[in-house]
């Protein structure tokens, strides 16, 4: 599997803000990003949120994000908009749901799939949520500490 962007961001946009406005905390990305067992990742809004929080990090495939930008019609659009942290190449990731895997040295628990939400409306396109059910990337808890960095 291959990392080809990484992002993190210090607060929520969505979670926690249904019935809301959408929050504008800026998502930054990064070439690398500290992994810390149990915590998540330093510098994102989800770190030490729970210890056994099911999303310490989020991974989404770029080939779903390349046929969201074309499905929708949305060229400009950027990997970003899913607030996912890791756009990822050469896995289905899917596949991970119940295992653990490794990435570059660092163990992952691949818990389940990260369900679009109805802010994908807003941030995609109207129907993208509905497109987007069993392809809206996966979510892990970080078993070890190390540092993940984006490919060359």
């Amino acid at each position: 599997m291959r990392v080809c962007h990484i992002y993190i961001s210090p607060g929520h946009n969505y979670f926690g803000n249904y019935g809301k406005p959408a929050g504008e905390n800026p998502i930054v990305e990064v070439p690398e990003v500290e992994c810390v067992q149990d915590y998540g990742l330093k510098g994102d809004r989800f770190y030490g949120y729970r210890p056994d929080y099911k999303g310490q990090i989020t991974f989404f495939d770029e080939n779903v994000f390349e046929e969201v930008r074309r499905e929708f019609k949305v060229p400009e659009l950027s990997p970003a908009a899913f607030r996912r942290n890791v756009i990822t190449a050469g896995l289905e990731l899917n596949t991970l749901i119940g295992t653990k895997f490794t990435l570059q040295g660092i163990e992952f628990a691949a818990t389940e799939e990260c369900r679009p939400c109805h802010w994908m409306e807003q941030a995609v396109a109207k129907g993208a949520e509905d497109w987007l059910k069993g392809r809206g990337g996966l979510r892990c808890r970080i078993l070890s500490t190390g540092v993940l960095r984006r490919d060359a």
